[in-house]
This record gives structure tokens, sequence and C-alpha cells, in this order.
């Protein structure tokens, strides 16, 4: 009866929950060791973690509702495309500048950030044009969901290049998915490609003078991070044959996320973390850094085996649907977190540039955090009507009442 009970209450996927819940308990752990550098500051010093668990309790509240909505009804997300899209435009106006990037938009005593509401209201959008493709309409699906992801993409760019090029990426990835022709795929790709390269090109020829007075605040600071990167160390020989190494403002971040990397070892140090006193994004661009301080290689392990996990458990999940629509809703939803997580990994430990992702669900964070549940749910939404389990507990007069969509419907 309990078992039973528990069943009815947390809908879906057991294997995702686990999860759900394994990512929201390292958050708590991790989020109160690292906001050390602003919990001091405050005369609350509980305040920051306070904080966070009241996002990841609303986050929580999301995912208990959205496991019961039948997927059908997420097209609703197709009105996140032109709601996104204006929230965008008026944040480049009036926007909150924080470090160089106005990402946020104040609303009241609440901020929120547009690009998260764009990217969920995206992998809706692809999978729901997507679920209608046929034959015959093909070639103008193919237009609406390039149109639609390009216009989006185009207006995250400015200020969080990064976010637009993951987004773009996921729902290229959800296109291929979706059988949409490989040569119109190509020429995606072959345009795509040719664009980056440009910018690159130009950014790495143009001297550091004219990036610095003449191209937009954002473009420059891209120019900086990828010539950090991809330059020299600043490791120098001293006289004696021992190796220097000079930490500076440009790479002041990555120095110690190196740092914290080197102290974890194997098992870490358990509450014993230094760096989070040190890095200004400890708690969430680089929380990956701390994580693998405090509980070492092995920690890491586990954290990125739970986003591997979750990939592969969408994928059989999505296998095993019989309507176009959920399909693709967990297939994006899983891709984009998935993605996100690896970059921001590989942003911990020097592999690419740094590019401001959080961690999802563990890094602190607000609309990120609020959102990135929202995923889940809808993971966990789609995953509960795979064997007709969401009609569990309805009586035997309605249970042979046709609950699908007609053809005119979302599937």
């Amino acid at each position: 009866m309990k078992f039973n009970f528990l069943g009815r209450v947390f809908r879906g996927d057991k294997v995702i929950w686990g999860i759900f819940i394994a990512l929201s308990i390292i958050s708590l752990l991790e989020v109160f060791s690292a906001t050390s550098t602003i919990a001091y500051r405050q005369q609350n010093h509980w305040a920051p973690i306070l904080r966070h668990t009241t996002f990841l309790l609303i986050g929580f509240a999301a995912v208990m509702f959205l496991q019961r909505v039948r997927s059908r009804f997420f097209s609703i997300l197709l009105l996140g495309i032109p709601v996104s899209a204006i929230l965008l435009i008026v944040t480049m106006i009036l926007g909150e500048d924080v470090n160089g990037a106005q990402r946020w938009l104040g609303i009241g005593a609440i901020t929120i950030q547009p690009s998260e509401i764009a990217k969920i209201s995206a992998i809706g959008f692809v999978a729901f044009f997507l679920s209608k493709m046929k034959p015959d309409n093909e070639s103008w699906v193919f237009k609406t969901l390039i149109i639609g992801i390009v216009i989006l993409c185009m207006l995250i760019a400015p200020e969080n290049l990064s976010t637009a090029c993951l987004l773009f990426g996921v729902c290229f990835l959800l296109m291929f998915i979706g059988q949409v022709k490989i040569k119109k795929l190509f020429m995606v790709a072959g345009f795509g490609i040719l664009m980056a390269a440009m910018l690159y090109g130009s950014l790495t020829i143009l001297p550091n003078d004219f990036s610095e007075k003449y191209l937009p605040g954002r473009l420059a600071t891209w120019k900086s991070r990828i010539e950090r990167h991809s330059g020299d160390d600043k490791a120098t020989m001293n006289a004696d044959g021992t190796i220097a190494y000079k930490i500076t403002d440009d790479n002041f971040q990555v120095s110690h996320a190196k740092i914290a990397i080197s102290n974890g070892g194997i098992i870490g140090l358990p509450g014993s973390g230094s760096e989070r006193d040190f890095l200004p994004q400890a708690y969430s661009d680089f929380i990956f850094a701390i994580i693998l301080e405090e509980t070492g290689l092995l920690g890491g392990l586990v954290v990125l085996l739970l986003y591997i996990v979750l990939m592969f458990r969408c994928g059989t999940l999505a296998l095993k649907c019989e309507k176009k629509f959920p399909r693709y809703l967990i297939l994006g939803s899983a891709l984009i977190l998935t993605i996100q997580a690896l970059a921001n990994m590989a942003v911990a430990v020097n592999l690419i540039p740094v590019t401001g992702q959080p961690l999802p669900l563990i890094s602190r964070g607000g609309t990120s955090t609020i959102i990135t549940c929202a995923y889940f749910g809808i993971i966990l939404s789609c995953s509960s009507q795979l064997n007709g389990s969401d009609h569990e507990d309805v009586d035997e007069s309605v249970a042979n009442v046709d609950f699908e969509p007609n053809e005119n419907e979302t599937e």
C-alpha cells in the first residue's frame, strides 16, 4: 500500500526521479559549501543557501505539477517563442548589467533570465513541428524551424553567445534525430561553420586596441577568452630550474579551478576545500571544480555519470514512445541538460574557454534552477504515459474512454 501511494504521488520513470533527487541533494551540499564568499558579507549567514533551497522547492513543486500534465498540453510552449523574444529585446534595452552582460530582467522584486525561457520554449517549438512533419510538408516545417531557431539565437547571442550556440546545437541534433533530410542539415551546418570561422578569424586578426574600441563588448570578451585559452599558461623557469606559474587577472578563475582539482586528488577534501574562497563563481560556473576539490575524482565521476545515465535513460524512454511529440520532448530536454552539463565540466577542467554555463540543477540559480526542474517535469510526464500509468487510478467506468488526441491535435 505504501509503495502504491508513492507510485501515485511520484509518477513517471523512477530512474529519472532518482537522478533528480540525487542532483538536488548534491546541489544543496555543494552550494552550501561554495557560497562562503557571499555568506560572510551578509547579516544572516544562512541567506544564500536558504535562497537556493527556496528555488529548489519551487522547482520541485513545478516537477510535481508537470508530471501530471498530459504531454499534448506542452504544445503551449509555442507561446513561449514570441514571449521570450519580446523579453530578450526588452532585456537588451533595460536589462540589469551583471559582470558585463545584460542577461537579467528585473520585474519588481523578481529577476528573471529570459534566455532560459527561450531555451525551453525552443525545445517545445522544435518537438511540436517535428511531430507534425510529413513528406508533403517537410520543406515548410524545416523553414519554420530554422527561422524560429535562428531568430531566438540571434536575440540571445549579443549578451550570451555560449547559450545561443548551445541552443542551436541542441535544436540541430533534435532535427537530425527527427529525420530532417540530411542534405538540408548539411547546408545549415556548412553555413554555420563558415560564419563561425569568419567570426573567429576576424576576432583573432584584429588588434586588441581596435577590438576594445569598436567591437561590441561581448565580442571583445570572447576574443580575450579565446586568446587566454589558446595562449601560453604563464609558466616560467626560475634560475634554480623550478617552474614558476604566475596568476594574473586574466587567468585567475582558470588557475584557481586547476588548484581546486589538484587539491581534491582521488577522494577529495570533504568540507575542507579552500578554493571556494577564491573562485568568484565557485557556486555557479565553476562549481564542478569545487565538487572535484571536496569529493575528489570519484565524486566528479559520480556527478558526470548521473548526467550520462540521464541521457541514456531518456533515450530508452524515447524509443518506447509511440507518439512523436513526447518522444522529441524527452530527447530535447535530455540533450540540453546533458550538453550544458558537459560544457560546464569542460570549462572547469580547462578543456574549452569560459562560457558562463551553470551546471544544471547543481549550480546556484533562480530562473535556471526552476527551468531545469521543468525539464525533469516534462520528462517525467512523458514517461508516465508510456504504458498508460497516468490512468492507473481512474475507475473502470472511465477506463475505456479514449484520451488520445485526434488527428488534428498534437501527437
